[in-house]
C-alpha cells in the first residue's frame, strides 16, 4: 500500500523537488498548485525528472489566498483518497509591497500561515486516519525577527515585507507547537524546519516580474532547490519524522528554536485568532 503525500505548493522550487523526491521513493503524491495551467507543466517535469512515466504523481488545484478554494479542495481530496500519510506544508510567498487574499487578509500571513491552518485542520481526518502520520511545517529562520503584531496583524499600518515575512514565519512554528502540543500520543506527528537560504523564484511578482533583477544576482550565493528540500524530505521520509522528538530541524538535525517559537500562553492566543479569521474549528477527534 502506497503512502499518500500531499505538497502544497508543489508546482515549482522546494516544491517541485520535494514532489519528485517523494514520488521516486514510491509514494502517491499530490502536487497541490494554485495554477492549474503552472501544475499540469510542473507534473510533466516530474514525471520527466522521476524517468519513470508511470510515477504516481496526482495534479490537484487549491488557492491557498481563498478559503473557499481550499474547502472545496478538501471535500476534494477527501472524496477521492481514504487517508493522508504526509501532509507537507510548503507553500509560501513573499509580497514585496502590501498586497490582500481573497478574504481580506495580508497576503503573507493570509497564505503562508492561514491558508496552511485552515487546509491542514480541513484534512485532519484524513491523517488521523492514516496508521501514522506526519505534517511537516516549512518555516524560517526569519522566525527569530519576527512578531505577531496584534492588534494589528494584516499590517495595514507600517507595513513593509521583512516585519510581514517574519511575522508569517513566527506563525508558521506556533502552529507546529499548537499542532504538536493537540496531537501528543496520536498517530499524527508535527515537525518544522528552516530550509535555508534557498535560490528560489519566492519574492519575484508574476504578474510585473518585480524583483527578478535581486534574484538574479544573489542566486549564486544560495542553496539550491534540491538541497532547501532535503530536510523537509528527511522529515517526512526518515523514521525520526515519524516519531514524537524535537519541533525544529534545521540541515536535517533537531535544533531549538527561539523561545518564543514554543510559547504556549502565545501559540494559543494565535491559535483562537486564526480560528475567528478562518471560521476552522479544530476538530479534537474521538
Amino acid at each position: 500500500m502506497k503512502p499518500i503525500m500531499l505538497v502544497t505548493g508543489g508546482n515549482a522550487g522546494m516544491g517541485l523537488e520535494t514532489v519528485i523526491r517523494l514520488a521516486q521513493a514510491g509514494a502517491k503524491v499530490v502536487l497541490l498548485s494554485r495554477d492549474p495551467g503552472r501544475g499540469a507543466a510542473a507534473r510533466e517535469e516530474a514525471l520527466r525528472r522521476c524517468g519513470d512515466w508511470d510515477a504516481d504523481i496526482d495534479l490537484m488545484s487549491a488557492d491557498l489566498a481563498s478559503l473557499a478554494s481550499i474547502d472545496t479542495f478538501a471535500d476534494c481530496f477527501q472524496s477521492r483518497y481514504p487517508r493522508l500519510d504526509v501532509l507537507v506544508n510548503n507553500a509560501g510567498v513573499v509580497t514585496l509591497r502590501r498586497e490582500t487574499t481573497e478574504d481580506g487578509f495580508e497576503r503573507m500571513l493570509g497564505v503562508n500561515h492561514l491558508g496552511h491552518f485552515a487546509l491542514t485542520n480541513r484534512l485532519m481526518d484524513s491523517l488521523r486516519a492514516a496508521p501514522s502520520a506526519r505534517i511537516v511545517v516549512v518555516s524560517s529562520g526569519a522566525h527569530k525577527a519576527g512578531k505577531i503584531h496584534y492588534p494589528d496583524p494584516h499590517l495595514h499600518r507600517g507595513f513593509n515585507v521583512a516585519r510581514g515575512y517574519a511575522q508569517s514565519k513566527l506563525a508558521n512554528l506556533l502552529f507546529a507547537f499548537e499542532l504538536r502540543e493537540r496531537l501528543r500520543g496520536s498517530s499524527v506527528q508535527t515537525h518544522a524546519l528552516h530550509p535555508g537560504a534557498v535560490a528560489t523564484t519566492l519574492g519575484i511578482s508574476r504578474e510585473t516580474g518585480f524583483g527578478r533583477g535581486v534574484y538574479k544576482v544573489l542566486r549564486p550565493f544560495f542553496k539550491t532547490a534540491e538541497e532547501g528540500a532535503e530536510t523537509a524530505l528527511h522529515l517526512a521520509l526518515s523514521e525520526e519524522g515519524g516519531r514524537e522528538g524535537s519541533l525544529y530541524y534545521v540541515n536535517n538535525k533537531p535544533v531549538h528554536p527561539s523561545a518564543k517559537a514554543e510559547d504556549r500562553e502565545a501559540s494559543l492566543r494565535l491559535w483562537e485568532w486564526s480560528e475567528a479569521q478562518t471560521g476552522v474549528r479544530w476538530n479534537a477527534g474521538s
